[in-house]
């Protein structure tokens, strides 16, 4: 079963571990996931870094899933 998209840094992460842990039981090597952003003011402003981080978390999930065995 597939981890759910992420919802903010803390699932991000654990939703990356799980995708590295699966690929690397299939001897799989992913790509590196995109970093959290370190820049964010926590006014939440329109088209804060964190949306950013987010759409980026979900094509690293898309990306890895396509890699992996069901």
């Amino acid at each position: 079963m597939a981890p759910a998209p992420a919802v903010d840094g803390a699932t991000a992460q654990a939703m990356f571990t799980a995708l590295q842990q699966r690929a690397a039981a299939a001897g799989i090597t992913l790509r590196n996931p995109p970093p959290e952003p370190t820049t964010c003011c926590g006014r939440g402003c329109n088209g804060c870094v964190w949306e950013g981080f987010l759409s980026a978390a979900e094509y690293w999930r898309q990306e890895a899933l396509l890699q992996l065995p069901n």
